[in-house]
This record gives C-alpha cells, structure tokens and sequence, in this order.
C-alpha cells in the first residue's frame, strides 16, 4: 500500500511498501531548517503541533540532545496515551534519530530516522522512515489513522512556523 499526495506544501507523501516494516514520510516547509528542528527538539514548541487537532499534548521528561530521553502524554475525548523513547542521535538543523514506543503497546519500538534537507529560499523537506518491529506492527499503525495524526500535525507545525 502506497498512500502518496504531491505537491510542494503542506501536503504529506506517505510511502508504505507492501511487505516492509517501514513507512517514510516526506513533508516540505516553509521555513529554514533551523525552525523546522527546533520545532521538534524544543519540548515546548513540540507539544504545539504535534498529532492530530483532537489532542493536547503534555511533556513529562524530555532531553533533545543525543543519548538523551523523551516522554509525553496525549489526551482526547478518549482517553489518555503515553509515548516514550530516546535520543539516539541530535544532529542540528539536520538529523534525528530516536526511538518510539508506545507504552500501550511497549514491546513494539520504533527506531525513527528525521532528515532535514535545506532546498533555499527558507524551504525546508523533512524526510522521515520509520522502522517497525514487525509488517504487522507496522500496518496496525498505519489502519490506526497515522496519515490523518500526521497530517494535521504538520499543518499545525506550518502555522506554528508562520507564526515565527
């Protein structure tokens, strides 16, 4: 199953092969790479945008920097869910890598590679893969509505961003 959307903003291109126990996702914005990182490191920045519009996020431990730790909480109309995870390795303005667990489920981790590609004029591609542990870990969050979470994700990151 490939699910692919393109055109140059605020649109996500979702790629999952059939088969793998991955999903990439590519994204751009406009906006400087810096931003786009600190957007994601910066904890307070983070809980702004990230998931679907649906959720308030909070932080409970969180150290961007490599061989750091993550935790936050997610709340809905639903219920609670807690995530967790470290910080394999914090390149600025450039790469992520981390992993991600999801402590309903937390023998499943996953390891998360975030590249940022500086393309000028302020634009930022935000290219990430994510490794499950399994194909069937793997489609069980995609059926879970991931392209819906992460799309509005980054359509609140986008504004965030305009915002400066």
């Amino acid at each position: 199953m490939t699910t692919t959307n393109d055109t140059t903003y605020d649109t996500v291109k979702l790629d999952v092969p059939e088969g793998t126990q991955t999903v990439s996702i590519t994204r751009d914005f406009a906006a400087s790479p810096d931003k786009v990182f600190r957007a994601h490191t910066d904890p307070e920045l983070f809980v702004k945008w990230c998931g679907p519009d649906s959720i308030t996020n909070t932080v409970r431990e969180w150290d961007a920097q490599t061989g750091g730790k993550w935790s936050y909480v997610s709340n809905d109309d639903d219920g609670e869910y807690g995530f967790f995870g470290s910080f394999h390795e914090i390149r600025d303005n450039e790469r992520i890598v981390q992993t991600f667990t999801f402590e309903g489920f937390p023998d499943a981790v996953n390891l998360e590679i975030l590249t940022l590609t500086d393309l000028g004029d302020g634009r930022t591609r935000l290219t990430s893969t994510s490794i499950f542990d399994s194909v069937e870990s793997r489609d069980g969050m995609v059926a879970s509505g991931m392209e819906h979470g992460i799309t509005e994700g980054y359509d609140k990151l986008d504004r965030l961003l305009a915002e400066g």
